[in-house]
C-alpha cells in the first residue's frame, strides 16, 4: 500500500524555522526546544534518523508517519551542564520525503554557573573526591573502535559524595559509575568507554562534576595514539571483541 502511495506522490517537509538561537542560558539548564514542520507533499511523511553533531544534543521526534497537511516535530535538547561558554550544534534529520535531508541547528551562550559561596566550616564537612589514578593511556588504537577503562572513586570526605555527570571535550567518551552517591571512606568504580574519532596521538579530558566544594570538577585524561583501521587486524577483530593492541 506505501508503495502505491508513494507512486503517485511524495511528501515534502517544511520546517517553521530551521534554527534557534536560545540566547543566554544558565550552566546546568536543560535547553529545548521543538522544530515544527509540516508536511506540504502528497504522501506520508516518515522520518527514519536524527543525530546529532555532538553527545550534548539529545534529538527526538515525531515517529508515526506524517499525512499530507498535517504536522510534526524534532526536538532538540542541549545539556549545558559543564559546558560553559558559546555552543553551536547541527541536527540532521533524515525521512522518505522529497527533501530527504535537513539540518537544523540551535545555538547559544552557556552562562556559567555562579561559584558557591563556602565558608571553612561547609567545606571541612563536605564530600571530597579521590581517584586511584588521574590518566591512563590505550596505546595503539584504531580510529573507530571502543576501548574501555575502569578507575575508582574514593570519598575521603565528611559527607556523601554525588557524582552528578562525566563529560569530555570531544563528546568520544561514555561512562557507567557503579553508585552515583558515595558515603564517606567508601569507593566507587567508574567504567570510561573512549571511541576516537581522529587519528594521530591523543590527550582527552574527562571531568567528573560532584558536590566536592573543594574541587567540583575532578579532571582525568586519556591518551591514546589512534592509527586508521588496519587490514591485518580484521581477523583478529572476527574472532574477538575489540581490545586495545600495542
Amino acid at each position: 500500500m506505501f508503495h502505491a502511495i508513494s507512486s503517485f506522490g511524495q511528501g515534502q517537509i517544511a520546517f517553521q524555522a530551521e534554527a534557534h538561537d536560545f540566547g543566554v542560558v544558565t550552566e546546568g539548564t536543560q535547553a529545548s526546544y521543538d522544530f515544527e514542520f509540516t508536511n506540504t507533499g502528497t504522501a506520508p511523511v516518515i522520518i527514519s534518523n536524527v543525530s546529532a553533531s555532538c553527545g550534548c544534543t539529545t534529538p527526538f521526534w515525531t515517529r508515526e508517519p506524517v499525512l499530507p497537511g498535517k504536522t510534526g516535530k524534532v526536538t532538540a535538547s542541549y545539556n549545558s551542564t559543564g559546558r560553559p561558554g558559546v555552543f553551536h550544534k547541527t541536527v540532521t534529520v533524515v525521512s522518505n520525503a522529497q527533501n530527504a535531508t535537513a539540518v537544523l541547528i540551535i545555538k547559544g551562550t552557556v552562562e556559567p554557573r555562579p561559584a558557591l559561596v563556602t565558608n571553612p566550616a561547609e567545606i571541612e564537612k563536605s564530600a571530597k573526591v579521590q581517584l586511584n589514578k588521574t590518566s591512563h593511556s590505550f596505546g595503539k588504537v584504531e580510529k573507530g573502535q571502543v576501548v574501555k577503562h575502569e578507575f575508582t572513586i574514593q570519598n575521603t570526605g565528611k559527607s556523601d559524595l554525588s557524582i552528578q555527570t562525566v563529560q569530555s571535550g570531544c563528546n568520544c567518551v561514555a561512562y557507567t559509575v557503579s553508585s552515583s552517591s558515595i558515603e564517606p571512606g567508601a569507593k566507587a568504580t567508574i567504567e570510561l568507554r573512549y571511541s576516537p574519532i581522529a587519528a594521530g596521538a591523543q590527550n582527552e579530558t574527562v571531568t567528573i562534576y560532584s558536590n566536592d566544594l573543594r574541587t567540583p570538577a575532578t579532571k582525568f585524561t586519556l591518551q591514546a595514539n589512534v592509527v586508521e583501521s588496519l587490514a591485518s587486524q580484521n581477523m583478529l577483530r572476527e574472532q574477538k571483541s575489540a581490545v586495545p593492541f600495542k
